[in-house]
């Protein structure tokens, strides 16, 4: 039987929906850490289901650096207008234009490859598709540019 607590305990740490964490519990049998990684799965599943979707709204992203020599603007695409409004989607958007401030990639592919720089076990791509679980559209990096003086 899952408990409220674990069912809690695992939305706190993935941020997913309650209905989906109970399911992962239900199928686990209640172990929280196995749960966790088959709401991973679950994830990537969605997000390849969803990349044969139309990702027309987004945002563009711009960050200066703190002493103001790199600039970055990066365009984040996704299915609808109400995603691009949300918070996770904003997060998501700005942690990305660090990252290119930080480590310069050459183009989106090597971006999506590169390590996470506030969280080396993940890539940039598997941030994507956290995101992209969680809030049930495709997303996608279109371009970005970088500036350096």
């Amino acid at each position: 039987m899952v408990t409220i607590d674990q069912i809690r305990q695992l939305r706190e740490a993935t941020e997913v929906s309650l209905a989906e964490c109970k399911k992962a519990l239900e199928a686990t049998g209640g172990n929280v850490a196995a749960a966790k990684e088959l709401l991973k799965t679950w994830g990537k599943a969605l997000a390849e289901k969803k990349q044969q979707r139309e990702a027309k709204e987004g945002i563009i992203e711009a960050y200066t650096h703190g002493n103001g020599k790199i600039g970055v603007l990066v365009e984040v695409r996704c299915e609808t207008d109400f995603v691009a409004r949300s918070q996770d989607f904003k997060h998501l958007a700005h942690e990305i234009a660090l990252q290119i401030a930080g480590v310069d990639p050459q183009d989106v592919q090597a971006l999506l490859e590169q390590e996470y720089i506030r969280d080396p076990s993940k890539k940039i791509r598997d941030l994507i598709e956290e995101v992209t679980a969680k809030v049930g559209e495709k997303i996608l990096v279109e371009r970005f540019v970088r500036f350096e003086l």
